[in-house]
């Protein structure tokens, strides 16, 4: 029995590192298909979807395809497996994501008709079953039935990392307070790719969503993230863009900026500057397409007052060189260390320092 498995293992291996090998030019075309794009039609009717009831499938059932190659999924251990997909290249996806959406029982997902897009493309044709805010209060312990069951339920958003920005996190507390194993499959995240693109800091950062609709509430979200000595990250819209990044301009200061659109699509656009020169660039420009993501930068740092250096000049100096207590100061307030040792020199001949 060991041994069947490893051959096939070893089989399953041979198949992807094939696909993966092949057909540069499919790769390609994979790039330009957005998954994103503009749906029509209505919605399913959510309350009244039936779960299917899954039976154990033949192996030619759970498979997909890439590359031309079909590749069959293993089984997959029982549990909610939270997997992320493409924000809109479709190549970005995983070749485990793919074996997990392949081989789970179902997929529960926001907008059946936007994952249906990416299982067609790989040929994936395991159930979908719409969860969102909408329906989720009854669609939860559906799903926590067919956990309970033995069944391995996959987890997906529209576009990117569920959870992030999504209802899924409710069904995630539910099911891990319900004792079953929660399986995390990282990939694309709008989030993380506009913090990697915008060139500000990285090493702190908070990521806080779409900020209110209303102005009033608004500004209030934004006083309170100001003291936040962190990159801030947030989801806006094109039609409120213009005017939230002048609510941010004038809650925040003039920090810098970037405005990343579309990221990973066809027209990708990432446009950076103070908030107040984006504020001024979107007014003019009108509302933009896409999707949007703003990266702000922490705050900004105020140089230390002069009465602040020369308090501190003074406390030095009564117990340091001039050398050392200039270097202290210069690296307690930021100040140029020119400036500072002039400032010091004044003090020492009793005058009230330069200018």
């Amino acid at each position: 029995m060991a041994a069947e498995r490893a051959r096939c293992s070893d089989a399953r291996a041979r198949t992807m590192i094939a696909a993966m090998t092949q057909s540069p030019a499919r790769a390609s075309h994979d790039a330009a298909e957005d998954i994103t794009a503009p749906l029509t039609g209505d919605l399913p009717a959510d309350d009244t979807t039936d779960l299917p009831d899954l039976e154990p499938g033949t192996p030619g059932e759970k498979a997909f395809t890439l590359f031309g190659q079909t590749v069959q999924a293993r089984r997959l251990d029982t549990g909610l497996h939270v997997v992320a997909t493409p924000i809109g290249n479709l190549g970005d996806i995983t070749v485990r994501a793919l074996e997990t959406l392949a081989g789970a029982g179902l997929i529960a997902c926001e907008d059946t008709r936007m994952t249906r897009r990416l299982l067609d493309r790989y040929g994936i044709a395991t159930p979908l079953v719409p969860y969102h805010d909408h329906n989720g209060a009854s669609m939860r312990p559906r799903l926590l039935a067919k956990l309970a069951a033995g069944e391995a339920v996959a987890l997906v958003s529209d576009a990117g990392t569920p959870l992030v920005s999504d209802p899924g996190y409710k069904l995630v507390v539910e099911a891990a307070a319900a004792g079953f194993r929660i399986h995390p499959l990282p990939g694309a995240s709008a989030m993380l790719a506009a913090l990697v693109t915008a060139g500000l800091p990285t090493d702190r950062f908070l990521f806080d969503g779409f900020l209110p609709q209303k102005g009033g509430q608004r500004r209030n979200r934004i006083a309170e993230l100001k003291a936040l000595p962190s990159t801030l990250v947030l989801y806006e819209t094109g039609p409120r863009l213009a005017e939230s990044l002048a609510d941010l301009a004038e809650g925040l200061g003039d920090r810098p900026a970037a405005v990343c659109r579309e990221l990973t699509k066809a027209f990708e656009e990432v446009r950076r500057g103070p908030l107040s020169q984006l504020a001024a660039h979107y007014a003019a420009a009108g509302a933009p397409k896409g999707e949007i993501v703003l990266v702000i930068g922490p705050p900004l740092e105020e140089p230390a007052a002069d009465d602040d250096v020369d308090a501190a000049l003074t406390r030095a100096l009564a117990e340091h060189s001039l050398k050392d207590a200039v270097a202290a100061v210069t690296a307690a307030t930021g100040r140029p260390k020119r400036e500072v040792y002039a400032r010091a020199l004044a003090l020492t001949k009793g005058e009230d320092g330069p200018g």
